[in-house]
């Protein structure tokens, strides 16, 4: 019996020793790469979650809102908040520095105003102190710490502003605190406005249609294939195609969206239905994989022992593979609509990258979704719009994360060791 020399074995456990380190260096790099990935998100994305207000204390006059709750939704406030800038700054005179003073609060202000009037009429004819949104530059200076030492080429807020914005801070009169719009309201046009809330309800409607129509088809497509087909030339056609549209290009699926939901059906543009619709088709072939493989991973002696005691194929399947490969089937259909969640490109194609303003309140309602909201406010010329791009990738990693945790939760709950 011939004996291995020693230099050949030291050549393989340095081989093996090299391999190891390179596995080793592998990780490292990914761990690297994510955690400079997730710090410069999270350094660029804070401050999309907080926003700056500013105190101020207003007269509501009853005489010129009127004295009907009714009408108070739509009455105009900001003679209020321009005469309460002005008893603070009586030495503003000319109409260029006015306009710039009342700059300092932003648009939605009025709404905030509003909204107290409405809660509490009771505030009408007295004074009231409010905290109100600042303006986008206002929120800017705050937040990058912009004084009259920085360029005036390198900031929007003028010399005057940033007066006015020191004297109501040494008056505690300005604070950071946390952006409820950001999670409350859609789409603004203001960035100070700008919220997230509408594509979240979007992606949420567009997921759910998406999983009621792929989930079953998938499911049920996949059974049939694995436990009643018998082998043939159309089955081998239909496992070759599946396997291919697995790889199809997103894009070419909201093609696809635009021409047979929105082009033949009729179903509004930029609906989360169409959405959901159109990313039921791209994860369909993901959870017939998923769904054959798990079923494909069930011992045939589960199928012999159900038969021996009389069970119809049926019975067969619904009744004992079927369960035993739902974990399996669970985790293929959420890594499925994880995926479906982040996906940009079809979306684009069938319209819902239009710019939503409200809520939308059902799948047939013009909405957008988080990914394309991201898309929309990274390709804003204004520069506030990049730090709401950070929070909302931000968010959409959590929800994303959060979805990949389900799955593995259920993978390593429910699976079964043959």
């Amino acid at each position: 019996m011939s004996r291995i020399p020693l230099t050949l074995i030291e050549k393989r456990h340095r081989a093996e020793k090299r391999f190891r380190r390179y596995g080793q260096l592998a990780i490292a790099f990914a761990l690297i790469s994510l955690a400079f990935l997730l710090s410069t998100l999270i350094v660029g994305g804070w401050k999309g979650f907080l926003h700056t207000e500013i105190r101020l204390t207003l007269n509501i006059e009853s005489s010129v809102i009127g004295s009907d709750p009714k009408l108070w939704r739509h009455t105009d406030v900001s003679p209020f908040i321009k005469k309460s800038l002005l008893m603070q700054f009586p030495d503003t005179k000319n109409r260029k520095d006015i306009l710039e003073l009342v700059g300092l609060i932003s648009s939605g202000a009025t709404q905030t105003i509003r909204d107290a009037m409405i809660a509490n009429p009771s505030i009408v004819g007295k004074p009231i102190t409010l905290w109100l949104p600042a303006s986008d530059k206002v929120d800017r200076a705050v937040k990058s710490h912009i004084t009259t030492a920085t360029p005036a080429t390198a900031r929007k807020i003028s010399d005057e502003q940033l007066g006015w914005l020191s004297t109501l801070q040494n008056a505690n009169a300005v604070k950071l605190t946390w952006n409820s719009y950001f999670f409350t309201t859609g789409d603004s046009r203001e960035p100070e406005l700008a919220g997230f809330m509408g594509s979240m309800v979007g992606s949420l409607f567009t997921i759910l249609s998406c999983i009621l129509v792929a989930f079953p088809v998938g499911v049920m497509a996949a059974i049939y294939l694995e436990e009643f087909s018998k082998k043939s030339r159309l089955t081998d056609w239909i496992e070759l195609n599946i396997n291919n549209l697995a790889a199809v290009p997103s894009v070419v699926y909201g093609l696809l969206g635009l021409s047979v939901y929105i082009n033949l059906l009729g179903i509004p543009r930029s609906a989360s239905l169409v959405g959901g619709l159109t990313l039921a088709l791209m994860i369909l072939p993901t959870i017939i994989i998923a769904t054959r493989a798990s079923l494909r991973a069930i011992p045939d002696s589960i199928r012999d022992a159900a038969r021996g005691l009389g069970a119809s194929p049926l019975q067969v399947v619904l009744h004992h593979t079927l369960p035993l490969a739902i974990p399996g089937i669970m985790t293929g259909t959420i890594l499925g609509m994880a995926r479906a969640m982040g996906e940009t490109a079809p979306l684009l194609m069938i319209g819902m990258v239009a710019f939503i303003a409200d809520i939308p309140h059902t799948p047939l309602d013009p909405a957008t979704a988080m990914p394309v909201q991201i898309y929309l406010w990274a390709t804003s010329p204004e520069e506030s719009f990049v730090e709401k791009t950070d929070a909302g990738i931000l968010v959409l990693l959590i929800a994303l994360a959060a979805m990949n945790s389900i799955a593995i939760f259920i993978r390593r709950k429910f699976e079964h060791h043959w």
